[in-house]
């Protein structure tokens, strides 16, 4: 009975990171580029009571073993980086990527972190800056005079300069890539960071390598399905329960055993 209120007592530690992480995504429903995380739980050891194969007999052993598990355990928080939906906006400063690559962003420090909010706005100087005025797209800088500014499907960026009769090819967007997405760190805004388990990015021009093309006028806004959230929702407040009820039952028999004279 002292087991099984540990047990319980990690399965409701357990739901309740669910319901953590389950809120985290449901609160960023509407954050351009969100990818939505997963909690991932595994089982704690056993204690063996007799194990499998063990002799009960002269020439019989036991089919199965005796073990009883411990409860369970936080392994990852997941994120998933499958598309999200694009949605037109008309800003022609917004820009979608279709495929798998990641925006590189020149950090303060001089650091780069990656995005997938192409949400994009124009400095003083006329750079290229995300919503927190750090570097998109590297050095590329729009005249001031430009009337327009256009963003081709393999990144490169161009503006119409008055007494120009053709756009003047400002620079292009690189995209980076990752053997293993799934090991960026988040850093908040919709940054993520390089990792050793994500390996080292690869720059490269979209359209290559599965990086995927850019969409002016559109971005991508969160992968978060909130119909399968509230189902997970419900789930986990019912496991919660459930747990806690486990609790109750084993503090009601240690009860009983106590009054026993």
């Amino acid at each position: 009975m002292f087991r099984s209120l540990a047990t319980a007592a990690s399965g409701m530690e357990a739901q309740q990171t669910k319901l953590d992480v389950t809120a985290n995504n449901i609160a960023n429903v509407s954050t351009n580029g969100f990818k939505k995380g997963r909690a991932e739980f595994a089982d704690l050891m056993y204690q063996q009571i007799r194990p499998g194969g063990s002799p009960t007999g002269t020439g019989t052993n036991a089919p199965t073993g005796t073990e009883i598990g411990l409860g369970t355990r936080l392994v990852s928080t997941a994120r998933s980086h499958s598309q999200g939906e694009l949605r037109q906006t008309g800003n022609q400063l917004d820009v979608a990527i279709e495929g798998h690559g990641f925006l590189p962003v020149t950090l303060p420090g001089g650091g780069t972190a990656y995005t997938r909010n192409g949400a994009l706005h124009m400095s003083a100087e006329g750079r290229l800056v995300n919503s927190d005025g750090y570097s998109v797209a590297g050095e590329i800088t729009v005249p001031p005079d430009a009337q327009s500014v256009s963003i081709a499907a393999d990144g490169t960026v161009s503006a119409r300069i008055p007494g120009d009769t053709q756009p003047t090819e400002l620079g292009k967007i690189q995209l980076a890539m990752f053997a293993n997405p799934g090991g960026l760190v988040a850093e908040g805004g919709t940054l993520f960071k390089e990792t050793s388990a994500s390996g080292t990015a690869v720059l490269g021009a979209p359209g290559e390598g599965g990086s995927g093309s850019l969409r002016q006028g559109m971005l991508e806004v969160s992968n978060v399905n909130v119909v399968e959230e509230m189902i997970d929702l419900i789930s986990g407040q019912r496991a919660y329960e459930i747990n806690s009820r486990v609790i109750k039952a084993a503090d009601e028999m240690l009860g009983q055993t106590v009054q026993l004279r």
